[in-house]
């Protein structure tokens, strides 16, 4: 796969082959698409965030292991690819935040700190002597500007969806969010529209161990986080449709 004659230009992150590729961006990019699954949701009303987890041994707490996290009270993030990194990018997006609402008195835009976080990442595939990014960040909210949902690339790059997927199966996660997606949809609808693509993309059962789930409604544009109880009684509504 990354053999051959690009041998020569994939050593340092500046030099482009004469196809014009960044192959240790393209790297970076596949580190997300062996990371586990996220899927986001929007309707005018909320968005939601599911994402699964891997657990790699029975002797791991399988809630030490995160996916999901909140930036500010309003905004919530998945990660896919190299949590390390993720980290690093998600607390820098936290404090853009507190920094934005104590200058400015109000709750930042999505889009602009998803620009600067992409600002960011894009000067670290410019420079010698570093690497990229190997993550992505998926980011969800509930702002002055309605429901969002934004990702952001390893190369700098940053866009808006109304429903998306990053991580292993996300081929076939955006498939299925394609034939089912609506544009009028109700809470209930998009959160069983995003447990269903899980279930549709992942190579095992979803269940309240293995899944993590968070929304913001625009109601109150609160971030909230789902307990195990909330994700079984979601999952039970899925298990509950007919067969189509």
């Amino acid at each position: 796969m990354f053999g051959g004659g690009q041998v020569k230009y994939d050593r340092a992150l500046t030099v482009f082959s004469p196809e014009g590729r960044l192959f240790q961006v393209e790297y970076a990019l596949e580190a997300i698409r062996r990371g586990t699954l996220a899927v986001a949701v929007k309707s005018k009303d909320a968005v939601c965030l599911a994402a699964q987890i891997k657990i790699p041994s029975k002797l791991m707490d399988a809630d030490s292991i995160d996916k999901l996290f909140q930036v500010d009270e309003h905004i919530g993030v998945a990660i896919a690819g190299l949590h390390a990194d993720s980290r690093t990018l998600i607390n820098y997006a936290r404090v853009q935040a507190q920094s934005y609402r104590l200058t400015y008195d109000e709750p930042v835009r999505l889009n602009m700190l998803v620009k600067s976080i992409a600002d960011m990442k894009q000067q670290y595939t410019q420079f010698g002597g570093i690497r990229p990014f190997g993550c992505a960040l998926f980011f969800v909210a509930v702002d002055a500007k309605g429901t969002q949902i934004y990702t952001t690339s390893p190369s700098g790059i940053y866009r808006a969806f109304k429903a998306y997927a990053l991580g292993s199966g996300e081929s076939t996660a955006r498939d299925y969010l394609k034939e089912n997606y609506k544009e009028e949809m109700s809470f209930d609808e998009i959160v069983k529209l995003a447990l269903n693509t899980l279930k549709e993309s992942i190579d095992e059962t979803p269940t309240k161990e293995n899944i993590r789930l968070i929304y913001i409604k625009t109601e109150d544009k609160k971030y909230h986080e789902c307990s195990k109880d909330e994700v079984e009684q979601f999952l039970n509504l899925i298990k509950e449709e007919p067969k189509t």
